[in-house]
């Protein structure tokens, strides 16, 4: 068998190893990367709805802070490329960039592909040799590095790159084997659970608002009657349950939870009008506008079919008229306008999710190098850490620039 040495080996094609291959070959170093998938960038391509949603418009602090008290492990990684460098890697290689309202960065072209050959344009540049078809089935520590067994060959590196992902959308390749190797060498695995994944609920009038989204709501996950986690931004009504960018956001509460059936989603669908106020609204339009059907009233703020129906869940028919709406059916009808609840049955799991909760502990990682404190040739970056952030580009900032550190390291010898 072929037994070539190489310097760094980086395990996984996506984006924390295309990005940390083509900075340890730029460093002169003899780079090899490893893809088990076909192609390269798999789940790039699929993100974003194909169009990739490269980073989010914030300073660095902003990614930071975006990840709560974990974020602070991204420092330095950051430093090392941050937003600001990122738009220009991008931008230098002919790809512009645009800011959507909502902060998401995306390429002009709306094409994923466009992201995908940047990224492999710079890796050839490099230097690296990319390897497609060709998984590591065996990881084992050697006197001067590792031994990697292939389904083609047996490989020698002085020091390997673990960017192999998590387990999300494991129709691209991630099925968590990266997690294996780095318990094998003695890191804490974080149970692994899916996030940024649709809810799913019971209520099976929610499957009726199929395709309705609702720009401006907060989304609450409860817990004995306590918030648990609150997003107000848009949200989506789906056959199953809810999903959209509020839904996602609070999903990892619910995923990590020993019995989610346990727990309630709590919406509000008028965020921008204090509960008072919906009172005093629906109390003055059943007054001046008794002539009209409810329904028709509520439709000013929401679409037809949910004000349709929220009338039902309160008992009330769908044809009623406004007028002459009593105290108690107001209060049911403001209740379920502020305070709509649904009982939580899960998530749609690892195949609909954008990223992996869960994974190799992040004290065990140098934040400084992404450097493993349990196998000092072993450098770990990406989604296989555990480090996830909310939608908008968040996590694709995380894997560039964890990415880019680690390979950056990993050619100083």
């Amino acid at each position: 068998m072929e037994r070539p040495l190489w310097d760094v080996v980086v395990i996984g094609a996506g984006a924390a190893g295309l990005l940390a291959a083509s900075q340890a070959a730029d460093r002169g170093r003899r780079t090899l990367l490893l893809e088990k998938n076909r192609k390269a960038g798999v789940k790039i391509l699929m993100s974003g709805g194909t169009r990739c949603n490269i980073t989010h418009a914030t300073d660095n602090r902003g990614i930071v802070e975006a990840f709560g008290p974990p974020g602070r492990f991204l420092h330095s990684a950051l430093a090392a490329l941050g937003v600001e460098e990122t738009v220009t890697l991008f931008e230098s290689e002919g790809v512009p960039t645009k800011v959507e309202e909502t902060g998401k960065v995306f390429p002009v072209s709306d094409k994923a592909t466009d992201v995908l050959d940047a990224l492999l344009r710079r890796l050839r540049r490099s230097g690296a040799t990319l390897a497609l078809q060709e998984p590591v089935l065996d990881m084992t520590r050697t006197a001067d590095g590792f031994t990697l067994t292939t389904p083609l060959r047996v490989l020698t590196a002085g020091r390997v790159v673990l960017t192999s992902g998590g387990q999300s959308y494991p129709g691209c390749g991630t099925t968590g084997d990266g997690y294996t190797f780095a318990a094998r060498f003695g890191h804490t695995i974080v149970p692994p659970q899916p996030a940024l994944v649709p809810i799913t609920v019971s209520a099976p009038w929610v499957a009726e608002l199929r395709g309705i989204t609702l720009p401006d709501v907060v989304l609450r996950v409860l817990e004995n009657d306590k918030s648990v986690v609150s997003r107000r931004t848009s949200l989506l009504f789906a056959h199953f349950g809810l999903t959209g960018p509020a839904a996602l956001d609070v999903s990892r509460a619910v995923s990590k939870h020993a019995r989610p059936e346990t727990l309630w989603l709590e919406l509000d669908v008028l965020p921008f009008l204090p509960e008072a106020a919906v009172d005093d609204y629906v109390c003055k339009e059943s007054v001046s506008s008794g002539k009209k059907q409810l329904a028709v009233v509520l439709a000013e703020y929401l679409p037809r079919r949910l004000c349709d129906s929220l009338l039902v869940l309160t008992g009330q028919p769908v044809d009623r008229r406004a007028a002459a709406l009593s105290r108690a059916d107001r209060a049911r009808l403001v209740q379920v306008l502020k305070r709509l609840r649904l009982p939580v049955t899960g998530t749609l799991g690892f195949g609909k999710a954008e990223v992996t909760t869960g994974g190799v502990a992040l004290d065990e990682v140098d934040s400084r190098s992404m450097r493993s404190k349990r196998a000092p040739e072993l450098y770990i970056a990406g989604e296989v850490l555990d480090l996830d952030g909310p939608i908008g580009g968040y996590n694709f900032q995380a894997a560039f620039s964890t990415g880019w550190l680690a390979g950056a390291a990993a050619a100083e010898m």
